[in-house]
């Protein structure tokens, strides 16, 4: 089997943080509560960089790798 990198978006940790909830992200940056939980769970194939920077605004994170990270999968 060959290892592989896949693309992670940090919703649920950053949600921790912050201690907000999944509808409050959803208000602060309007994007639609399902687009954020399916981010969150890993279940979506592409990410919409529009909702990366409307995270980091909302958050005010200013490093990327807060919010997506590489990890190694396997195929």
């Amino acid at each position: 089997m060959d290892s592989h990198v896949k693309v992670k978006v940090n919703i649920n940790e950053l949600l921790k943080k912050n201690n907000i909830s999944l509808r409050e992200l959803s208000r602060l940056t309007d994007i639609r509560h399902a687009a954020l939980s399916e981010l969150a769970n890993q279940k979506r194939e592409n990410i919409n960089f529009n909702h990366i920077e409307k995270i980091a605004t909302a958050l005010n994170i200013r490093d990327i790798r807060e919010i997506i990270e590489l990890v190694e999968g396997v195929k």
